[in-house]
């Protein structure tokens, strides 16, 4: 019986059309993307996603927040590769060597690739799960004593543009991971190499706040670096097109419009302390009226107007967190409170006051659950950009660091040099000299002090943070302070971020210590939480993220090791494991 042969159109693509299908390797440009050869010549790399609208808002090409990263890796490393063109690299002596010459004919028309030189058909396109490489990532957390859990944390790959510090070229051009054997980071969607995300988050009087800032947070910041039209700072500033091509990047003025709306949200919907609020990070217009008046009889034409400094990752993150905040507590407003006695008496022209909202999760999904939720929750965020394809873990790669923080959580850097910790972040309580002058300007009759003698605004301990939509006239604001660093080769050994269920039971110096003697992050921060947990005197709930840095190897040389802490941590493990005496 004849057998059909198989045609064009139900072919089966090449292994590279699968590849680009499955993790947009080759879509880094999609307005330079080539067609696939052979049989799979109809399938284009612009196709449909397949997910729902809401799970990515940006052109299909791109990928949204994942939780793993994708790597290449020699083919050599997994299984020999028999479709190499270049064949596998024999240790041949110099008198063995001769000059290539193709054939008549013949489909090899190049020479064989040398070793150590990265070829597109000798490395292999993975996906590694980010919480199951254990060597480069721990995560831990425990509910202490109490009944609920309510610390939430993520990490994974974002999809926005590099903010990196360029290299120089003679570091570009180094063989800085092809001989070492060490898998090299894949380009992001943007061309980019991929931008790392951590975050740690400490909920209060609840989960959902916590749970919604874990789920939803990265979308904002995806989307305010959309909108913002963030630019890679690895792009030269003068694009050298070729002849006939127009340039890759186009300059775009930062939309103002978007800040202004953000802050006039904020004054119609909240008011008090946000009637005069004015991000630092934010190039918002004049406030005062006589100026905006004067503005409006002779408005100035637009050449006249100085230009509009490029958009910033601060700007980015600043936006996407008053943004977040602001659909949170917005959300809430439009559910029944379920303290209220007459909360079945809901007026009949409801959606006439409150409105529909104005901006939506970028995910789609709704907020919360059926009831109003008055808590809130801290968050510490920490993004990782690296200028090479070389990843931030590797001995000779640099990298810079930008932490966003809103709250009491915590994030410390550990000097390989030293082995001292950095802190990177301050806590946002009233009694800190920045804080109180902030609220002294705006809500100086809500400061009080307990019988503890800790001052607390509205009730509560920190004065910034996400939620908490009553105390948010007094100035409870989720505007983050931001800090950037760059990161040397080798200068630091590991980075973490825990809640206050660790910060407040251990010092700086114990938590990096304690990460000294661990053999991976993840037994790092599992050794940092247990400790936690057993000395507290509260029983908090506690969490902690260990990050290794291109000098985890040399961790415990700098300084006395993890041996300056050593003999206080054994004492107190000792009394706290001793049943004469109780927790405090």
């Amino acid at each position: 019986m004849p057998t059909s042969k198989p045609t064009k159109a139900n072919a089966l693509p090449p292994a590279s059309a699968l590849l680009d299908a499955l993790f947009d390797y080759l879509a880094a440009r999609p307005q330079h993307a080539r067609p696939h050869g052979g049989a799979a010549g109809g399938v284009s790399r612009a196709r449909k996603s397949s997910r729902p609208p809401w799970a990515c808002r940006r052109p299909p090409s791109l990928r949204c927040f994942h939780n793993y990263f994708v790597t290449h890796l020699p083919s050599s490393s997994l299984h020999p590769d028999p479709g190499s063109i270049a064949g596998p690299h024999h240790k041949l002596p110099r008198s063995a060597s001769t000059p290539h010459t193709a054939e008549p004919g013949s489909s090899r028309s190049q020479a064989v690739v040398p070793p150590d030189l990265p070829d597109r058909n000798n490395v292999t396109v993975v996906r590694i799960p980010l919480r199951s490489a254990k060597h480069h990532f721990g995560a831990s957390n425990s509910r202490g004593s109490r009944v609920y859990n309510e610390d939430t944390n993520q990490a994974g790959t974002i999809n926005m543009p590099a903010f990196a510090k360029r290299s120089p070229v003679s570091l570009v051009r180094s063989q800085l991971s092809r001989s070492s054997g060490e898998g090299t980071n894949a380009d992001s969607a943007f061309g980019d190499p991929q931008v790392f995300y951590f975050a740690v988050f400490d909920g209060h009087g609840g989960a959902e706040c916590s749970d919604f800032l874990r789920d939803e947070l990265h979308g904002y910041v995806e989307e305010a670096a959309e909108h913002f039209a963030l630019q890679s700072s690895l792009r030269r500033p003068r694009a050298q097109a070729r002849e006939g091509r127009a340039p890759d990047v186009v300059p775009t003025p930062v939309p103002v419009h978007l800040e202004s709306e953000l802050v006039q949200e904020y004054r119609d919907t909240v008011g008090g302390y946000f009637r005069r609020f004015r991000p630092i990070y934010f190039n918002l217009p004049p406030s005062s009226s006589a100026q905006r008046k004067a503005s409006a009889r002779a408005p100035v034409p637009d050449e006249a107007r100085p230009a509009a400094a490029p958009a910033t990752v601060e700007t980015v993150l600043t936006y996407a967190f008053l943004r977040a905040d602001l659909d949170f507590i917005t959300a809430q407003a439009r559910k029944p409170d379920p303290d209220d006695p007459y909360v079945a008496d809901i007026p009949l022209n409801k959606d006439e006051v409150l409105g529909h909202p104005s901006h939506r999760p970028p995910s789609g999904h709704g907020i919360g659950g059926p009831s109003r939720f008055k808590g809130g929750s801290t968050a510490s965020l920490a993004l990782i950009s690296t200028p090479t394809p070389a990843p931030f873990w590797h001995p000779a790669a640099q990298s810079t660091l930008v932490v966003a923080h809103v709250g009491d959580t915590r994030v410390l850097l550990c000097e390989t040099a030293s082995g001292l910790p950095i802190p990177l972040t301050s806590d946002h309580h009233p009694s800190a000299p920045s804080e109180s002058r902030r609220l002294m300007r705006y809500a100086a009759d809500s400061l009080v002090t307990d019988s503890f003698g800790e001052e607390r605004i509205a009730g509560l301990a920190n004065s910034r943070a996400f939620g908490d939509m009553q105390s948010k006239r007094v100035g409870v604001s989720a505007e983050p302070d931001i800090t950037r660093v760059d990161l040397g080769p080798a200068q630091y050994s590991f980075l973490v971020l825990m809640s206050d269920g660790v910060s407040g039971s251990l010092s700086d110096q114990e938590i990096v210590d304690v990460v000294k003697e661990a053999r991976t992050p993840d037994e790092g921060a599992r050794k940092v939480v247990e400790y936690a947990t057993e000395v507290s005197s509260d029983g908090d709930n506690a969490t902690c993220l260990v990050v290794r840095l291109g000098g985890w190897e040399r961790r415990s040389e700098g300084g006395l090791g993890s041996l300056g802490t050593k003999e206080i941590r054994d004492v107190r493990r000792a009394e706290a494991l001793d049943p004469r005496r109780g927790r405090q």
